[in-house]
């Protein structure tokens, strides 16, 4: 992933591999988790520090 501060749901769904509609799903239910954090979203993009968090929260995941 190059250094973008937002992914879009295109960005999404070729790094996970999935639909563009499913990328719109992750990315609304993301930003839903962040708007009850207080945070300001985008609608239809996401953080990509975020996301890369999320998606990949059990370190045992990548070892």
């Amino acid at each position: 992933m190059n250094e973008k501060l937002f992914l879009t749901a295109n960005d999404v769904a070729e790094y996970v591999g999935i639909s563009r509609p499913t990328a719109y799903k992750i990315i609304r239910q993301m930003n839903n988790d962040l708007k009850q954090q207080g945070y300001i979203t985008v609608c239809g993009k996401i953080s990509q520090a975020y996301f890369l968090k999320r998606m990949y929260a059990d370190d045992s995941c990548t070892k």
